[in-house]
């Protein structure tokens, strides 16, 4: 008998949990026309079919009704009883929605001229970044062809010092000799 029970019991956890997929998610739509009626029941006779979003002013409310007025293009500010729950203090969703793509065509048609703007100033700062590049490859080249130069002077300098450093000796000694020269004749 256990076993007849835990296997039926399986059985129906697979059956519910297989129900549960065959369920399609949906949604209650916002939009939709609601009676204006001349008193506060289903009984009394309909005086205009208002649509969602249409405003009104509540003028009087008793129990589930609520005594209003129409507000809004031609409809002569008729006066009756509507059911209170069709009544929202927000905007429908309708509307909402209407207003945010109008506020999102706006933005996109602000936001052309900006990225363009952007897509120019991307560009410049691309040809300035390589102008910048360039030259400060160049100016490093520069700066090793003057480092280079430099060493070059200098080398050209020390040179020459030691060549005069070098006549100079020469010059001393031949004069040197022939001073010696002299005195030694002289003594002789």
């Amino acid at each position: 008998m256990n076993r007849v029970q835990f296997i039926s019991g399986i059985i129906l956890g697979v059956c519910l949990m297989v129900q549960s997929s065959w369920a399609t998610k949906v949604y209650v739509t916002d939009s939709f026309k609601v009676t204006l009626r001349t008193g506060p029941s289903t009984q009394n006779k309909i005086i205009a079919m208002p649509s969602s979003g249409q405003p009104v002013e509540i003028l009087d409310s008793s129990e589930d009704w609520s005594y209003v007025r129409l507000l809004g293009h031609g409809e002569g500010n008729k006066e009756g009883w509507m059911l209170s729950r069709y009544l929202v203090s927000r905007l429908p969703w309708e509307m909402q929605a209407r207003s945010l793509r109008e506020e999102n065509v706006r933005l996109k048609e602000k936001l052309t001229p900006i990225e363009k703007k952007l897509s120019e100033a991307v560009h410049r700062e691309g040809t300035t970044r390589s102008t910048l590049e360039t030259t400060q490859k160049e100016v490093q080249k520069l700066t090793r062809e003057n480092e280079q130069l430099n060493s070059s002077q200098r080398t050209k300098w020390f040179a020459l010092g030691a060549l005069v450093l070098l006549c100079g000796l020469i010059i001393g000694l031949v004069v040197g000799r022939q001073q010696k020269k002299r005195r030694s004749s002289s003594y002789s």
